[in-house]
C-alpha cells in the first residue's frame, strides 16, 4: 500500500553510500542536518550515518565526530604515516596563543574579558590571524551594556586538532608538533604559554 510518496526513499544501503560520497567529497565536516538536506525525501542521514561510522571503525579511515559535524578522517595511529606531506606552517606568538587558550576555554569570551584574563590588551593583528587561520569567529553579542561582540572556536579549530569538543584544547606539545610554535621562542615566553593551558585545563 501507498505511504503517499511519489517516490520511494531508497534502500538503507544506498542511503550509507550517499553519505560516504557527501562526506567524502566535501573539504568540510558536516551536521546530521546538512547531510540531511542533501539526500533524497525519505531519508535517515542519522542512520545511514550511525552505520557507516560502524563500518569504517579499526579502518586505515574513520568517519570521526568533529564537535556537532562529522567528518572522514585518517585514523589517528596511522597519522605518522601522513609526515611526508608538505604543509605550510604558521608560528602563533605568544599573545595568540594565550588569546586562543583563552577563548577555547572560555567561550563565549569578549575582547574585554580576554583582556582581563591575559593583563595586557589584546591586538587587532592577534584577533585577525586567528580569524584568518578559521580557529574562532564572531560568536553572540553579549546582553550587557555596549553589547559587545564575543569570540568563539570554530569547526575548522576542532577539525585541525582533531577534537571533538572544545574542551579537548590541544596541549603545547601538540601545538608545537603540528608546527604552530617557533623553538627559538624565548624559554620565558614558552613557560608562561604552558602555565595557562595548564590552568585552563584545570578549570
Amino acid at each position: 500500500m501507498s505511504d503517499g510518496t511519489l517516490f520511494d526513499a531508497p534502500d538503507p544501503a544506498a542511503q550509507e553510500r550517499m553519505v560516504e560520497a557527501i562526506l567524502f567529497a566535501s573539504a568540510t565536516p558536516l551536521t546530521v542536518a546538512e547531510l540531511q538536506a542533501r539526500l533524497p525525501h525519505g531519508c535517515d542521514a542519522a542512520a545511514a550515518l550511525g552505520r557507516l561510522t560502524a563500518h569504517y571503525a579499526g579502518r586505515g579511515v574513520e568517519v570521526r565526530k568533529l564537535g556537532e559535524a562529522w567528518a572522514i578522517r585518517t585514523a589517528p595511529d596511522l597519522s605518522h604515516l601522513m609526515t611526508r606531506e608538505i604543509v605550510e606552517t604558521r608560528k602563533l606568538s605568544r599573545a595568540a596563543i594565550e588569546t586562543l587558550a583563552i577563548i577555547a576555554y572560555h567561550q563565549p569570551a569578549t575582547r574585554a574579558e580576554i583582556e582581563e584574563i591575559r593583563g595586557v590588551a589584546v591586538s587587532k593583528g592577534v584577533v585577525e590571524q586567528l580569524m584568518e587561520l578559521d580557529w574562532i569567529r564572531l560568536g553572540r553579542r553579549r546582553d550587557t551594556p555596549g553589547r559587545p561582540v564575543t569570540f568563539v572556536v570554530t569547526r575548522g579549530f576542532m577539525d585541525h586538532f582533531g577534537l571533538a569538543s572544545p574542551r579537548d584544547l590541544p596541549g603545547l606539545k601538540e601545538l608545537r608538533a603540528a608546527g604552530l610554535l617557533d623553538g627559538t621562542l624565548p624559554a620565558d615566553a614558552e613557560k608562561g604559554a604552558a602555565d595557562l593551558f595548564e590552568s585552563a585545563a584545570e578549570e
